[in-house]
């Protein structure tokens, strides 16, 4: 296996690699490292690159190497620049920081137990607020696909990295699709699983979850298998057939929405409808009833917005559009706060009314291809929110409602750019998304397809 081959082999097979003694888990790391210093300049994937530690946890991994060794034994991972790392700074995309974090996140620590090797901490937009990785603080991250256009936001480091091959996979988070976006924009899949899976520390009040950005499916499911809470064996659904499952598609814009579907996503989910028949599945279109609900989506994540300005050590520091954002949530009456949190449970039962009689959803994951880096920052806070809602208008609701939903890519459009559909599963059904998503990826054989910025 050639370095190249080795860097996109995946979470899985690394880790079998290394248990082995087919490679060492410091070759492994060197040869990320190797990759880093040489893309980087042109991604801006991370953030801080955690090299000496790195080899340190490598060297580790490979002495305890066998059969009692860790699922997943010195493979190497990179970790949101939300989350904490004993000893580093969780910057957050921002100059309003405080000091070095006293200890690992729990995720973090969950990681470790598990034996991966943590690269580096990946770039964020402000706040993880934006649906592009970008900030005044450090800059723009780049697709990998083409450099011209965003990888999305706000896992958008964590996206170029593992698209990249500057990591084998990446932990991110998704308070309104932040996992999904990335995962569409970069051709990765991207879980978010149900609420309460992972812990997590700030949260957006109930909306953001922690989740996984990998090439394969199997990937995240060893992945999650590795860090979450309670559920079943998520590699074991992984690698099963899903059986014949009923499922409904759906191209509705929700109510609110200004933008108009692309020709390449709308025809992404009919010709993956299509393939599901053909597939052995009971495909009917059937749209879900988004109703009014819009407000309540929004005022969620414009209060999150606004909570975590506020407890920023130095809140003064943040960017002129960031305190835009934040300023539209600090202006929303509290009542009406409230009625959105309330109607969290209205709405599941109302939207989620299509899997009375559907296993899974399938619906566009974006509305266009990646944006061109720039696009929306520095725009006035009511315009940059408009844009990023009539780019991802499909995604949030599940993060308002809590059940889980995955980009998965299926498509290359015309011009080189992936393209992803969206599918949702039933409360607590992560195991159905990871079955269908598999047989998805090995029908459209996606894993062969690698970024022209990756050689």
């Amino acid at each position: 296996m050639d370095a190249a081959d080795l860097a996109f082999a995946g979470l899985a097979r690394q880790a079998e690699l290394i248990r082995e003694g087919e490679v060492s888990a410091r070759e492994l790391t060197e040869l990320y490292l190797e990759r880093v210093e040489r893309l980087e300049p042109q991604l801006r994937a991370y953030r801080i690159v955690l090299a000496g530690e790195a080899l340190a946890a490598a060297d580790a991994a490979d002495r305890r190497r066998g059969d009692g060794a860790p699922s997943l034994n010195g493979v190497p991972i990179a970790i949101k620049d939300d989350t904490d790392i004993a000893g580093q700074v969780t910057a957050r995309g921002s100059l309003a920081h405080g000091g070095p974090a006293e200890q690992d996140s729990e995720v973090v620590a969950r990681l470790r137990a598990a034996g991966t090797v943590l690269l580096g901490k990946t770039h964020v937009p402000e706040l993880e607020a934006l649906a592009a990785t970008e900030s005044l603080a450090f800059g723009s991250t780049r697709n990998p696909w083409d450099p011209t256009v965003t990888p999305g936001g706000s896992s958008g480091g964590s996206a170029a990295a593992v698209a990249a091959g500057l990591a084998a996979a990446a932990l991110g988070t998704d308070g309104a699709g932040s996992i999904r976006i990335p995962a569409a924009c970069c051709g990765l899949f991207g879980l978010k699983p149900q609420r309460d899976r992972v812990p997590i520390g700030s949260n957006w009040h109930g909306m953001s979850v922690h989740g996984t950005l990998t090439r394969g499916v199997f990937d995240s499911a060893l992945f999650l298998d590795a860090v979450k809470d309670s559920g079943p064996a998520f590699a074991e659904a992984a690698a099963r057939p899903p059986g014949a499952l009923r499922i409904a598609y759906s191209l509705k814009m929700p109510r609110g929405t200004t933008a108009r579907l692309g020709d390449e996503q709308r025809g992404a989910v009919e010709r993956t409808a299509e393939r599901l028949r053909d597939l052995g599945h009971t495909v009917q279109e059937r749209d879900p009833d988004y109703g009014n609900s819009a407000a309540n989506v929004i005022t969620r994540y414009l209060e999150g917005i606004s909570s975590d300005a506020a407890s920023m050590p130095h809140p003064e520091r943040l960017a002129r559009w960031t305190r835009g954002l934040a300023g539209l949530g600090a202006k929303i009456p509290s009542f009406l706060v409230e009625r959105a949190h309330a109607q969290e449970a209205v709405d599941r039962e109302r939207i989620g009314a299509v899997f009375a009689d559907h296993d899974v959803l399938l619906t566009p994951a974006l509305t266009r291809l990646p944006p061109p880096v720039g696009e929306w920052l520095g725009l006035p806070a009511p315009l940059m929110l408009n844009g990023m809602a009539g780019f991802a208008p499909h995604l949030a609701w599940w993060n308002h409602t809590g059940q889980p939903a995955a980009a998965v890519p299926v498509e290359t459009a015309p011009g080189g750019l992936p393209v992803a559909v969206q599918l949702v599963g039933r409360t607590g059904d992560e195991a159905t998304l990871l079955s269908l998503s598999a047989q998805l990826e090995a029908a459209t054989g996606w894993l062969d397809r690698r970024p022209p910025l990756a050689a």
